[in-house]
Formats: structure tokens, C-alpha cells, sequence
């Protein structure tokens, strides 16, 4: 109990850098897009990191509905040969 204003300090640091952080906002809900075609792989690059994995939504900012959107594509994209399943081809 000694120390409680230290403990208080730390509360408050938490706080204002959770509140500092901007949300993020779905790219598709504020274009529009309501179709995430697979056979556009240079769109689809953009939610694959550098090890060939799909990004999560914490990471790419999409909603629900269109981050399963954008998985499906991205393993038909994969499925079809034109995105890689490894990370080989981004190096």
C-alpha cells in the first residue's frame, strides 16, 4: 500500500495512451467495396505480411464481415496459384 500514488501514476498512464490510439475504420464500409475480388492479387498483397500470412483485423483495421471476405479471397487467390502459400516468393 506504500505505493499508491506510483500505482496511480501508471493507471493514468494506460489511459491516455489507450486514448491517444486512433480507431481504425473499415476501408470497404468508407469506399463502398462490397465485392473483394480474388483475381486481384496486388490489392490482396496489402493484407499479407512479409512471412505470406493474412494479417489480422487488429492490424488491418477491416470489420468482421469483410476481413472473412478478404480470407476467403486471399485462399482462393492462394488455391488458384495467384498469390503464394509461402514465404519464398516475398523475398
Amino acid at each position: 500500500m506504500k505505493n499508491r500514488k506510483f500505482d496511480s501514476a501508471l493507471r493514468n498512464e494506460r489511459i491516455d495512451r489507450s486514448a491517444s490510439k486512433e480507431k481504425k475504420i473499415c476501408r470497404f464500409k468508407k469506399s463502398g467495396i462490397k465485392y473483394i475480388d480474388y483475381k486481384n492479387p496486388d490489392f490482396l498483397y496489402q493484407f499479407i505480411n512479409d512471412s505470406g500470412k493474412i494479417l489480422p483485423r487488429r492490424i488491418t483495421g477491416t470489420s468482421q464481415k469483410y476481413q472473412k471476405k478478404v480470407t476467403q479471397a486471399i485462399k482462393r487467390a492462394r488455391h488458384l496459384a495467384l498469390l503464394p502459400f509461402s514465404s519464398d516468393s516475398f523475398k
